[in-house]
């Protein structure tokens, strides 16, 4: 990382971003090209290893994506605010962002109604919320289990 004084190092501070943020863009291999795509997510930590959870249709072009190569990267952002100086005539925009890599696994039947939890705990406050389970054998539930990650941060000036 070029600018060292806004690297986050610290795993619990870069958690700390991830669960602030609400979208998080997933980029996939496409013959040669990435090709990326925003999506909700939900989380577990457990001890130093992060897995993001994700949920789509059985069929489409990721999944085909997905299925063909499992390698994945992804990024987040949040807390942006621009800031800009009438005076010296600048703008910049503060921030904070994850960005890392992992393997995608397909979950099997068993393992998607805890993982749609995480993910609808990720947009309620962490609670535990009722939903309808009714579209479960439609969906096709995959996790990123995260191989490496990285933090930035530029704070408000």
């Amino acid at each position: 990382m070029r600018r060292k004084d806004r690297e986050v190092t610290d795993l619990s501070d870069i958690i700390g971003i991830m669960e602030n943020c609400d979208v998080c863009r997933l980029a996939l291999n496409d013959d040669g090209y990435p090709y990326i795509l925003p999506l909700n997510f939900g989380m577990a930590v457990n001890g130093d290893k992060i897995t993001l959870y994700f949920h789509s249709a059985l069929e489409g072009y990721k999944v085909g994506l997905i299925r063909n190569d499992n390698r994945a990267s992804f990024e987040m952002d949040c807390k942006h605010q621009l800031q800009y100086f009438e005076d010296k005539g600048y703008c910049t925009m503060a921030y904070e962002s994850v960005i890392g890599r992992g393997r995608i696994r397909i979950l099997p039947d068993e393992e998607k109604l805890p993982a749609l939890k995480l993910l609808m705990a990720h947009y309620h406050d962490g609670k535990d919320v009722p939903f309808s389970t009714a579209a479960i054998p439609r969906t096709l539930v995959y996790a990123l289990e995260v191989e490496s990650v990285t933090g930035k941060r530029k704070a408000v000036k």
